[in-house]
């Protein structure tokens, strides 16, 4: 088949297109041709790269007209950031897609509830990323249920992979973490450590979509979680952490509003918004359906990233 991928230079497209063209399927990859693909590999010479805008295509109204013209029979959309970018695209493909797959994000539960989280569970997201992407959800699943639209929806965790900043046990992005967890440091954690991050490698969300795509009847109308088989509290993530690094963990907790003046105001806020999420979620039904089996648990996806950035003595 013929299948296009907007965004598909991506952390996530960087192992997914390989795999669709492994798979014999003619590839089309829309990208603004600011980024290359984070790892080589000879199948992106069967590939056909087509430089695009979204965003100046959109504000002309013509992105989902510019999609439709290529005919493309699978739509695979891992940028859609705004529920009128859906529509948009939505209204253009309608009647001329045989599937269209998007993107979405575990956030758009909000807080958990009771875990691990199901998709069923009700919707009550915070923050402007969340709100958006669960309005986006549910027009495409209105879509899918009022007008037979073909979509599906692949909510991951927190991606994670080489080359890409793995989200750390304290929920921020500092790599200092890791690097004080290597060298037997002391780590402070918020509160006491109990609150949860889940992880997904990026070869698994790309596993995820191609399942979806192969199992389609089952896949239509349907929204998933992508993720790994279990979250990790901070405070065990940090404890594996130090043991793989040969290390006693040297862990220490401080209550939230005292942690938060010991990190930058930037790494606060990321922290909170994951502490405040806390996702857990499960993949029975993904499982089940479109029959997805992770390769890697949370701490493993981890350590993959990690070694990559060790191997480039950062």
């Amino acid at each position: 088949m013929k299948v296009i991928v907007i965004g598909g230079t991506g952390h996530v497209g960087t192992y997914l297109v390989p795999r669709l063209v492994k798979a014999g399927h003619e590839v089309i990859v829309i990208s603004r041709g600011n980024r290359k693909p984070y790892h080589s590999h000879p199948a992106w010479e069967k590939v056909e790269l087509m430089q695009m805008d979204r965003e100046a295509y959109e504000k002309k109204g013509i992105f989902g007209e510019a999609i439709r013209a290529l005919c493309g029979e699978v739509v695979i959309d891992m940028i859609c950031f705004e529920p009128q970018s859906a529509q948009q695209i939505v209204e253009a493909l309608r009647d001329h897609v045989k599937h269209f797959l998007h993107c979405g994000t575990i956030w758009v539960h909000g807080h958990s509830v009771q875990v691990p989280t199901v998709e069923t569970q009700p919707r009550a997201p915070f923050g402007d990323y969340g709100i958006k992407k669960a309005a986006i959800e549910r027009y495409l699943l209105q879509e899918a249920r009022q007008s037979g639209f073909p979509v599906t929806l692949l909510h991951p965790g927190h991606i994670v992979g080489p080359g890409w900043l793995p989200v750390n046990p304290v929920g921020n992005f500092n790599f200092e973490v890791f690097r004080r967890l290597a060298h037997g440091k002391t780590v402070i954690l918020p509160n006491l450590g109990m609150e949860t991050l889940h992880h997904v490698h990026a070869d698994d969300v790309a596993q995820a979509f191609m399942k979806a795509i192969e199992n389609r009847e089952k896949a239509m109308g349907e929204a998933f979680h992508v993720v790994s088989g279990a979250a990790l509290t901070l405070r065990g993530y940090a404890e594996l952490m130090a043991e793989w690094f040969g290390r006693e963990p040297e862990l220490e907790f401080l209550p939230w509003e005292k942690w938060k003046n010991t990190v930058s105001e930037g790494d606060a806020a990321a922290t909170w918004d994951h502490i405040a999420h806390s996702p857990n979620c499960s993949i029975e039904k993904a499982k089940k359906l479109i029959d997805y089996e992770p390769r890697y648990s949370s701490i493993d996806a981890v350590r993959d990233a990690v070694s990559w950035w060790m191997e480039r003595n950062e």
